[in-house]
């Protein structure tokens, strides 16, 4: 993650106030320190993925960043598995950074979970520029423009992509 993308993530979720924010892709942990620098001090980050041990690599840096244990909450598993599981209309931000063959997937599950005026927001949106390169691309890459044309055109949604890191995806939930 840039730290560009980072700081928009900590400004995001400072803007919506988060208390509730859900990470698809816990990864190292950077972008969870980002969102929980940006969170309300009594917030928590839940945060989803299908390898225990990232999970328990971010645990350590959420600590050495300075944050309590109590401040974010680890689910390890498939994010299609998990996301069903967590209540409907309870979260203020979504983040998705997860397998991007599943993106559309994680837009439906996202609105699911954000309550009004919540924010979505998904890294690698340009997909190192293939994403609008007229060529022939990937699957992953076509899953990625499905995503983009979806959120674009959900009249559900105020979106807008911003151009740090790889492309942050980003929409309001009306």
């Amino acid at each position: 993650m840039s730290p560009g993308t980072g700081a928009a993530l900590r400004m995001l979720a400072a803007t919506v106030d988060a208390k509730a924010v859900a990470e698809i892709g816990t990864g190292t942990g950077v972008s969870g320190i980002h969102l929980l620098h940006g969170m309300r001090p009594d917030g928590v980050l839940t945060t989803v993925d299908p390898e225990p041990e990232r999970q328990q690599f971010a645990r350590q840096a959420f600590r050495a960043a300075g944050f309590a244990g109590n401040r974010a909450r680890f689910i390890p598993g498939r994010a299609l598995d998990v996301l069903p599981r967590l209540a409907d209309g309870g979260y203020d931000l979504v983040f998705c950074d997860g397998d991007r063959m599943e993106s559309l997937e994680y837009l439906a599950e996202s609105l699911r979970l954000l309550r009004p005026g919540g924010l979505v927001c998904f890294e690698g949106a340009f997909a190192d520029g293939r994403t609008v390169d007229s060529g022939p691309q990937p699957v992953e890459v076509l899953c990625l423009r499905d995503l983009l044309r979806t959120v674009r055109e959900s009249p559900e949604l105020v979106p807008s992509l911003l151009p740090v890191g790889d492309g942050l995806l980003c929409a309001v939930k009306r």
